[in-house]
């Protein structure tokens, strides 16, 4: 398996080479030069198969040469032992034909820690077969960054920077990752947007003194590793409703569009997918775009769905790179127009290859208050702001189909929310309880480029 760069389709790059680099050093997103299939009859009548098993049937196909597949068995198996349910990701029926996939049964009650706790240890494996040292770098909109840094902590050949925009996460994400006392984490509050931080860390990846100085890795979903991970719960859900004579929707709220481009490489790879439907808040890009192919930025809005409060999202360039027949010249010309534009309108054809695949809608703040309250009054259900927004979506589908909701944090994270909603205070985890009274550490940095990059040369 060789893979190409959605700025440079020339390219020709190795998974153990890709996953450490994490962003291509022409600015673009590494992608597979061709797409895997998965015998999904074999996966399908395995009765006994678990979920690390799935996710090592499902990775072999990318790893390539790179790893053995007894090997890969083991590090998956390692990655899952440590979530609190024992089917990892279990499904919830709501009706006939809807469920919930709840996504929250790891370290840090997120989705996210269902592909960082494998790219972690497949991090450690790589780094301790090539004998190397990583600078690893991030931005958090919210969850990414404490499950990044639950996946790397006290890792002896990685050093970890997460920069977070200030003031503009939940308390309990701020805490879970600024809690963390490891000499190997960073935390970097920046005084801007999720936006903001995404772009000083895609300039860090070509900041030439940094990679003279270090390795640099990305964590976030811009690295290829996280997308193929969370490939796994789709043909989990799938699994689990054991109608295999059904195609199957998903509902994926949608801030970076690493989680739902991932269910569409399900379906590339032959999960039977009839629809994905996208659903955002207030900061609607993503739905814009998808409707009308309006790609303007616009002022990122707070929400009480943090997590998703971004008007650039990154992995976005991935579809529109396999969109556009993988054709970097054109990627090259239509971002460079959407960067100094700030804004792009995509042609009627490229807008009809996107409808195929998406439907989107957003939701604001009072239809996710309404949503939380309707669940826990109908179905005795209390979800997190940023998965009402796909469950309001879900009440009103009506098709044959099997449906399914991504339920993308635990309810404890976001207290102030859920109190609003429904006058409840939400018993949280152990682990969330501990964080609170804990002593916070990270740094407060300007939006701004220099000095991010030159702390970060002090401390590797």
């Amino acid at each position: 398996m060789y893979y190409n760069s959605t700025r440079n389709s020339n390219l020709n790059k190795t998974f153990d080479e890709i996953i450490i680099e994490g962003l291509s050093s022409d600015g673009g997103l590494f992608m597979p030069k061709t797409w895997p299939k998965v015998n999904t009859e074999i996966i399908l009548n395995n009765n006994d198969i678990s979920y690390d098993q799935l996710a090592s049937e499902i990775l072999q196909h990318y790893v390539g040469n790179t790893i053995a597949k007894k090997e890969l068995d083991l590090i998956t198996k390692k990655s899952y032992n440590n979530f609190s349910h024992k089917k990892v990701a279990p499904i919830k029926k709501l009706d006939e034909n809807k469920f919930i996939l709840e996504l929250f049964y790891g370290p840090t009650f997120a989705f996210k820690d269902y592909p960082l706790q494998l790219v972690g240890n497949l991090f450690q494996y790589y780094l301790t077969k090539k004998n190397k040292n990583i600078t690893v770098i991030g931005a958090t909109s919210g969850d990414t960054g404490s499950a990044a840094i639950e996946a790397c902590r006290d890792k002896e050949n990685i050093k970890i920077f997460i920069l977070h925009p200030n003031m503009k996460t939940s308390d309990i994400q701020r805490k879970q990752m600024t809690t963390v006392i490891s000499e190997n984490v960073f935390n970097i509050a920046i005084d801007g947007t999720f936006d903001d931080c995404q772009k000083i860390v895609k300039d860090l990846f070509v900041s030439n003194t940094l990679k003279n100085k270090t390795t640099l890795s990305a964590i976030n979903s811009i690295n290829w590793a996280r997308i193929i991970s969370q490939t796994v719960y789709f043909f989990w859900a799938y699994i689990q409703a054991k109608k295999y004579d059904k195609k199957i929707n998903f509902i994926v709220p949608t801030g970076n569009f690493g989680n739902v481009y991932a269910a569409h490489v399900a379906e590339i790879m032959g999960l039977p997918i009839n629809k994905l439907y996208v659903t955002t808040n207030e900061n609607d890009i993503m739905h814009r775009t998808l409707k009308s192919g309006d790609m303007t930025l616009k002022k990122v809005k707070s929400t009480i769905s943090p997590s998703m409060d971004i008007q650039i999202s990154s992995n976005f360039e991935r579809q529109l790179f396999e969109s556009l027949d993988s054709d970097s010249d054109k990627l090259n010309t239509l971002m460079s127009e959407f960067y100094n534009d700030k804004g792009k309108q995509l042609n009627s054809e490229l807008l009809e290859k996107l409808q195929k695949i998406y439907s989107s809608k957003s939701v604001n703040d009072l239809d996710t208050i309404k949503t939380i309250q309707y669940f826990n009054k109908n179905y005795n259900y209390i979800s997190d702001p940023h998965t009402a927004t796909s469950l309001e979506v879900l009440t009103n589908i009506e098709n044959n189909d099997l449906n399914v909701s991504l339920a993308c944090a635990h309810p404890a994270k976001f207290p102030e929310s859920i109190e609003k909603a429904i006058d409840v205070n939400i018993e949280k985890p152990k682990n969330l309880k501990e964080i609170l009274d804990k002593k916070e550490k990270y740094t407060l940095m300007e939006n701004d480029f220099t000095s991010v990059e030159n702390y970060i040369l002090e401390k590797i």
